[in-house]
């Protein structure tokens, strides 16, 4: 294969005399490289200075382009400190005219040119740092470094920012950096000393690369993107810098550390300070208020820059114009600090990179993201032209025709083919970008007209709330305030409606961030109307916990459910991608309260019936305590080792061992562990396993209940262990075994019928189950069971007595009631089966109920069921029919499957009395002995 470089266009001469001068310089040109000499030469003055000044070099780099670059690579690395300056400008001339001619011939990709420009300067940074530590180690001027530190330039590191921080350094660009030190390397005696020899080292090394001098200037260098540059150095610490950007950062820096990254110096310090900073850069919800900001940087950019105004393509700017790479950037970088707080595979420096994973993510569209792509990259060979013919740092395309004529040339084409395809491309670009950042446009459309008086106090507090008492929180909100007005007005009570959204309002402790998420997705609104207006629990959670929003824009929250294991997955990674135990602990809780929140509205809306949204309440349980259990146990093993014996395994009692709970239920968990021969764990602090498995458990408790800044995840129920609260935290298997063998009350053998392994080590969970299927199993005295059933429903109904007719869940003939005879047919069968319809078709197989009683207390379970969890959502806790809203009666009669609360009601009561006379019955057949 030839080494050749490929030619496969030719830009035309400007002046072609010019042209023949730089062929005559070269000798042994081949034709086609003789006409890409002189179109290059004889249209760009800069490029005809670079042929005369290479002339013997040029031939042989055009034979074998690759082996050029890497002659100089190797050569400027075997540079000595004494010859650096000019060998750096001697590289920065080669590998200019050679990038040069790549690109006019087609030969190398904007990426690959680009990127050449971007590593030599990345090399050139990190040579000229390092030559100015070591002089300064030399001299003593870097208290307790020595010469090993030179190769980590003593702790001094630079971020390269902007296009070269994205590998997408322009031909003739300036390099924006920002200069840190890692100050933990010195004694802070010496802090003051080490700062201004970092200092001094930043400005020699600057000077190095920006000297114009007989063989030119390697970089401009700009510096203007550090801190509050009018008042400090140009090199500062890392602590400074992070405490900077914690205090005073704004959205233009986050944006600008999308690109960020570290080119030279110590490039470990520079990405620990990065990983830093994620916090600040990446949100951990999407943050709709970034447009806001990026559209009016856009705003000062073109009044500072006089950019604004029609397009004119003499004298435009292809930076910062009208339809220029910056528009491109900006919607680019823009999107990817809505959402890249969620998704890392959004954190990506590139701009075309940036817009292929928004276009997979849905973020953008697709046709959309490949436009722009195109774009970009003709924008960019159009700014490499402009800035080839003068090696000057400018983005305009020349004032006057000749000026044009010459980029035309270069770009092959003729002053009027390049004037349209520039008109085209820019008004395109401005189009497809110019929505998106100026929300007053129409984002949010304009409501129709609802003729509606609203109670004029409700309106008039609004704005002493909390989330309204900003002034940018106010303005946005004043902007939606019609359309939620209109949509209010629409409801079938709109004065109800209005008193649901003042509380959810009055509620929010701050609006920026959720008012921008509604203005940039109106369709939100209609959500947050439906919730307001019929869920008062639900409405409570939006308003200390609005950011769950986030999940409904990320495209998959009406998808199908996962399932537990799929769910387990996706918060195993989210947890291993955090290092620090607290940050995993708070990721935790906000995902669980999305998922949580989507569940809910699946109910709420009619997508789930109630059977299925305890399903899958309990997948999202049981998927939270298997991922967070191993992330509690690497914690607890720092301190005091790994878990001896086999370790632990969370068995789930109660609704999460039967695998449906509702969205309010707590968690009634049991701990059980195998110490094996074990006598101490081994770590720093060892115990022995009773002491080691009961700390373990109060830190799982600690982790699901404790409420920390993202909330907590759940409440936690241990009394259904062995000896209840009087019995240890954690029970080992062998006294797990031996109590249910040997001292178990009846009814923890009832409750032993719905326990389920939920997280834990895989070979004692299948232990336990075993153990549980063979106890069951066994035959059971039906008498005594059937007796102590009897006497536990009667304490169960002098304990607790029902909460009206709309309490489901306790008193004669309901839910308690009902789970108890199941739980009770599941022993008497020996049925290992953990839901109440197996356990009631156990009840028929042990010869207790017959198939009509079954029946009876089935549909009535259904019913109960249907109404206990919608409760639990409208309101968190048993309903007042009167006080639920028309929204929330609507949504109890399409969960139940009827027509009006007031035949809901009556249906209640006839199921609780038909239940419980059933029941009765049956356990005084029992009682009397009728049943063999």
């Amino acid at each position: 294969m030839s080494k050749r470089l490929e030619i496969r266009r030719t830009p035309r001469p400007f002046d072609p005399a010019l042209g023949k001068e730089a062929i005559a310089a070269v000798p042994d040109l081949k034709p086609d490289q003789a006409d890409l000499i002189e179109g290059a030469a004889g249209s760009s003055p800069y490029l005809k200075s670079l042929v005369d000044r290479e002339a013997g070099w040029l031939a042989a780099a055009l034979d074998d382009p690759d082996a050029a670059v890497a002659g100089i690579w190797s050569e400027l690395r075997a540079t000595s400190p004494d010859q650096l300056k000019s060998a750096l400008r001697e590289a920065k001339r080669r590998l200019a005219l050679l990038t040069a001619l790549a690109d006019l011939s087609g030969a190398w990709p904007l990426e690959r040119v680009t990127g050449l420009l971007t590593d030599f300067a990345g090399l050139a940074v990190d040579m000229a740092a390092k030559a100015e530590i070591a002089l300064l180690i030399r001299r003593g001027k870097l208290p307790g470094m020595t010469e090993e530190d030179v190769e980590t330039a003593a702790g001094l590191f630079v971020l390269a920012m902007g296009k070269m921080g994205a590998h997408e350094l322009n031909y003739s660009s300036d390099i924006d950096l920002i200069v840190l030190f890692d100050e933990s390397r010195y004694d802070p005696d010496d802090f003051h000393d080490a700062r201004q020899a970092m200092v001094r080292a930043t400005r020699n090394f600057c000077t190095t690369l920006s000297d114009k001098t007989g063989d030119g200037y390697v970089f401009r260098t700009d510096m203007r993107l550090r801190p509050d540059p009018a008042v400090t150095p140009v090199c500062m610490s890392m602590a400074a810098a992070e405490t900077y950007y914690e205090s005073l950062g704004r959205t233009w820096e986050r944006a600008a550390y999308i690109k960020a990254r570290p080119c030279a110096g110590d490039i470990a310090a520079g990405q620990r300070f990065l990983d830093a900073l994620r916090p600040f850069v990446w949100r951990r919800h999407l943050d709709f208020a970034a447009i806001q900001d990026a559209h009016d940087m856009r705003l000062r950019i073109r009044e500072s820059k006089g950019t604004g105004g029609a397009l004119k393509i003499p004298g435009h700017d292809m930076k910062l114009g009208r339809g220029g790479i910056r528009e491109i950037e900006f919607f680019t970088q823009t999107r990817q600090l809505i959402a890249g707080g969620r998704d890392r595979d959004l954190r990506l420096r590139g701009t075309v990179e940036g817009l292929v994973a928004l276009a997979e993510k849905d973020w953008v569209p697709r046709d959309v993201a490949e436009k722009l792509t195109d774009h970009y990259r003709a924008h960019r060979e159009v700014e490499h032209r402009i800035q080839m013919v003068h090696d000057a740092q400018t983005h305009r395309v020349p004032q006057t025709p000749d000026g044009i004529e010459r980029v035309a040339c270069l770009m092959g084409v003729d002053r009027e083919t390049l004037e349209k395809d520039l008109a085209r491309r820019l008004t395109e670009v401005h189009e497809l970008t110019e929505g998106f950042f100026a929300p007053d446009a129409g984002a949010v459309p304009k409501p129709e007209q609802v003729e509606v008086e609203f109670d004029a106090s409700i309106l008039a507090r609004w704005p002493t709330y909390p989330a309204l008492r900003s002034v940018r929180g106010a303005g946005i909100f004043e902007r939606l305030r019609p359309e939620l007005l209109s949509r209010l007005a629409r409801t079938a009570k709109p004065e109800e409606a209005l008193l649901a959204l003042d509380g959810f309002l009055r509620g929010l402790p701050a609006g920026v961030q959720l008012f921008s998420l509604f203005e940039a997705n109106p369709q939100l609104i209609d959500l947050l109307i439906d919730i307001v207006g019929t869920s008062h629990a639900l409405a409570s959670h939006l308003s200390r916990n609005s950011a769950v929003f986030d999940a409904v824009i990320g495209g998959s929250f009406f998808a199908e459910w996962p399932g537990g294991e799929a769910l387990r997955t996706e918060l195993d990674a989210l947890l291993n991608a955090e290092r620090d135990y607290e940050n995993q602990l708070d990721a935790a809780r906000r995902w669980t309260k999305e998922w949580h929140f989507r569940v809910g509205v699946h109910h709420l809306r009619g997508l789930i019936d109630g059977a299925t949204a305890g399903k899958q309440y309990a997948d999202l349980a049981g998927a939270v305590i298997a991922a967070v259990l191993p992330k509690v146990e690497a914690q607890f093993a720092l301190k005091h080792g790994a878990p001896p014996g086999r370790g632990a395994a969370v068995l789930g009692m109660g609704s999460l061992g039967a695998a449906r709970i509702n969205a309010q239920s707590d968690l009634d968990l049991i701990v059980i562990y195998d110490p094996g021969d074990a006598d101490m764990s081994d770590g720093p602090r060892p115990l022995a396993p009773r002491t080691y498995y009961a700390r373990f458990t109060q830190a799982l408790i600690t982790a699901l209940t404790a409420p920390m800044a993202e909330g907590r995840l759940y409440e936690v129920d241990m009394r259904l262990r062995p000896s209840g609260n009087q019995g240890p935290v954690a029970t080992s298997w062998a006294s797990f075994t031996n109590y249910q063998v040997n001292e178990a009350w009846t009814w923890e053998h009832l409750a032993l019928t719905r326990a389920r392994v939920v997280a834990g080590e895989p070979s004692l969970a299948h232990d336990i189950e075993t153990f549980r299927a063979d106890l069951i199993a066994k035959t059971a005295d039906r008498q005594r069971v059937l007796h102590e059933v009897a006497e536990m429903r009667a304490r169960i109904a002098a304990a607790k007595t029902p909460a009206g007719v709309w309490d489901a869940k306790t008193g004669p003939g309901r839910m308690l009631d009902i789970e108890l005879v199941a739980q009770a047919g599941a022993l008497l069968s020996g049925q290992a089966e953990r839901d109440v319809a197996s356990g009631l078709e156990g009840a028929v197989a042990a010869g207790w109920l017959d198939d009509a009683d079954r029946t009876v207390l089935d549909e009535a379970y259904t019913l109960f069921w249907d109404v206990q969890t919608a409760a639990r959502l409208l309101s968190g806790k048993v309903i007042e029919a009167d006080k639920i809203g028309e929204g929330g009666a609507n949504f109890l009669c399409r969960t139940t499957g009827f027509a009006e609360v007031q035949a809901l009601e009556a249906a209640l009561e006839e199921h609780y009395a038909r239940a419980a006379a059933v029941i009765a019955a049956a356990l005084a057949e029992a009682e009397n002995g009728q049943i063999e």
